[in-house]
């Protein structure tokens, strides 16, 4: 039994070896001419489908990173944003079903092909909003568009005020690679949205010079729609080989004992099998029916399963919703670019991620950890992760001063939602609007709405380069050595800032490092705790589940959460409410934060009570270390709707090559 393990823990590892006849030298030839096919058609499938997900990849994170923009470009709150990114999951669950069934009985390289060919579509479909609605127009006050007459923002006729102003125009390739271009792919969609971002979204068909918002304006947009373009482009690019590929691959024949225990390789031995049986042999559909109840019974008896799965749903809430808005939390929190935001977490966060992901496994295959062991280092991993997040609350910044808003016109703190304030005596004379969103930065350091609403008497120049002069409310809280004038765009953030977004890079890289670690150990643990005949109906049913349950709502009720700290909202052109341009940053963090952690608190007790019934129903028989350095495990209990068989159940280390039968 240990030499037969010891053979197929190696399969990937060893070159195939066919059977040859040594008298016969056109046996031979034929047999290396097999085999070189089989591994060209092997390389050349694996390398396409590492492109496959590489452009899944990059789309998937590229639409988490235009979040803000699309929110900006469009005028709507975070929470009907929310409820586009998990329309990313509904449109998989329409077809994974269909895709799950006959991609079995259909020709699969060009259902990848097809499968690629409709990922472009739809990405192609996401950008053509901005082809067939216009400009980008965004709130302006007439005397910053390109006059340099010295004309008065607050005393002018009502109808003078428009609230917006259209611009003018080698080595054996196996399935790691496709994990490891699937990490990659994240890290250049990020990249490719922070350099979109830095391009303003009518790019090609406005005059640039006439913009007048620069990249850290809460109007500002970036070219969403061009990497849309560019990854559309990329999925077309990955369906063209698999048109070339045959429906199977030729398979050499292998050594009747080179079988594998690994987990990954049961896969793809089931898988070879299906291929050559014939039509016929399938299962009935009938047949499957009547199984389908039992086996979800026997699925959802299992509390290990069960709890676990419980478990994971609510731990991706936590993460999938504070993924969605760490662009935007960034943003408002530390003022910074979403170019610079996006790059920050594609270069930082995303490779912590996948450094996090490999050190599991390094980790679980280095101390020869077995299932209780891998429940362990989940559960730890989670709670260290989610203790970390907790000093963050402690590293945000403070509301910028906002008159009417945040501060008062005189200067005293005070933070409304009532617009009502933006009213005061110091612009009482002048005839402004209360919907606008031009802001402008006074010598005192307070940034008002706009000009009118400082009481500006004056301005000069055009666009960006624009300046008010004698402005009343400015005035008020001017020392007497500055004059009461004020330039475009809101104030910088307090000199403390920057540092504190640099206190927020450090603790966000190690806790999503930490987060990271657990997910091999949790996958294995997953894997170890049923039957082996329903381990891929157990995994459909865990994707599912985390997809509906965690995929869909999460940025939804994260989106609702965070504009209930809106402060002030943008206006559209029909007079609606638009974007939120302004939060309070203090209830930003806590909704934020607070919402990630309480539901990753949630997911830790539950893990606690998988790590209890796992030490309940499994014990140690020898507390000894064996000398392959496993530990041996027997069941207390064998009965079978709660665990696999005991001799799967002693493959209780990671690494078929080192485990230990007793």
């Amino acid at each position: 039994m240990e030499n037969s393990a010891k053979e197929n823990a190696q399969l990937f590892s060893k070159t195939i070896i066919l059977p040859i006849d040594r008298s016969s030298s056109k046996s031979e030839s034929s047999a290396s001419k097999e085999k070189q096919t089989c591994c060209g058609g092997i390389k050349i499938f694996l390398g396409a489908l590492s492109f496959v997900y590489f452009a899944k990849a990059l789309s998937g994170s590229y639409l988490k990173s235009t979040i803000t923009q699309i929110e900006r470009r469009f005028d709507i709150p975070s929470s009907l944003v929310g409820v586009i990114d998990g329309s990313f999951e509904i449109g998989n669950l329409l077809i994974i079903i269909l895709v799950s069934y006959f991609g079995a009985k259909l020709h699969r390289p060009k259902i990848i092909g097809v499968g690629c060919l409709i990922m472009s579509a739809g990405t192609f479909l996401i950008a053509m909003p901005q082809f067939f609605m216009g400009r980008y127009r965004y709130e302006i006050f007439s005397s910053s568009t390109n006059s340099t007459v010295s004309i008065s923002p607050c005393l002018q006729d009502k109808n003078q005020i428009p609230l917006s102003v259209l611009e003018r125009s080698q080595a054996k390739i196996n399935a790691g690679c496709v994990q490891t271009v699937a990490i990659i792919g994240p890290i250049f969609g990020f990249l490719l949205g922070s350099l979109c971002a830095k391009l303003y979204v009518d790019i090609g068909f406005v005059d640039l010079d006439s913009i007048t918002i620069t990249h850290n304006d809460a109007r500002w947009v970036g070219a969403w729609w061009l990497g849309y373009l560019i990854a559309g482009v990329l999925s077309v690019l990955a369906a063209i080989p698999f048109w070339f590929l045959p429906k199977h691959l030729p398979r050499p024949e292998s050594r009747k004992d080179s079988s594998t225990s690994s987990e990954q390789s049961k896969f793809i031995i089931e898988d070879n099998r299906e291929h050559h049986r014939s039509y016929e042999q399938q299962v009935k559909i009938l047949e499957m029916a009547k199984d389908f109840l039992p086996s979800v019974k026997n699925l959802f008896g299992n509390p290990v399963y069960f709890l676990y799965l419980c478990a994971s749903i609510i731990q991706f809430n936590s993460l999938i919703g504070m993924v969605t808005y760490k662009p935007k939390y960034i943003e408002q929190q530390y003022g910074q670019s979403s170019s610079k935001t996006n790059f920050v977490i594609g270069l930082i966060n995303i490779p912590a991620v996948a450094f996090g992901i490999f050190s599991g496994g390094l980790i679980m295959k280095k101390f020869r950890i077995n299932v209780l062991g891998a429940a362990k280092l989940s559960l730890g991993s989670s709670f260290f992760g989610y203790l970390l997040l907790l000093s963050l609350f402690a590293m945000g910044c403070e509301n910028s001063d906002v008159a009417g808003l945040t501060v008062s016109y005189e200067g005293t703190k005070q933070v409304s939602s009532y617009e009502e304030t933006l009213f005061s005596e110091c612009n009482s004379g002048c005839i402004c609007s209360k919907n606008e969103w031009d802001p402008i930065c006074g010598e005192n350091g307070i940034t008002y709405v706009s000009a009118c609403l400082a009481g500006c008497k004056t301005s000069n120049g055009s666009g960006k380069t624009s300046v008010f002069y004698n402005c009343s409310c400015v005035g008020i809280t001017a020392s007497p050595s500055r004059s009461s004038s004020a330039v475009m765009g809101a104030c910088q953030k307090g000199n403390e800032c920057p540092k504190m977004f640099l206190y927020f890079l450090v603790i966000s890289v190690i806790t999503s490092y930490t987060l990271s670690i657990g997910g091999t150990p949790g996958y294995i643990l997953l894997l170890r705790c049923i039957k082996p005949q329903l381990k891929s109906f157990a995994l459909g049913i865990y994707t599912l589940a985390i997809r509906v349950l965690a995929g869909v709502p999460a940025p939804v009720y994260f989106g609702v959460s965070i504009d209930t700290t809106c402060l002030k909202w943008g206006s559209k052109r029909c007079g609606g409410r638009g974007a939120c341009r302004l939060y309070d940053s203090n209830a930003f963090r806590y909704i934020y934060l607070g919402l990630t952690v309480v539901l990753g608190t949630m997911s830790i007790f539950l893990s606690i009570a998988v790590l209890f019934v796992l030490k309940k129903r499994y014990v140690p028989q020898d507390e000894n270390i064996t000398a392959n350095g496993g530990r041996g495990m027997v069941s207390v209990q064998n009965r079978k709707d709660n665990f696999v068989n005991s001799d799967y159940l002693i493959q209780t280390t990671y690494w078929p090559e080192k485990e230990t039968r007793l």
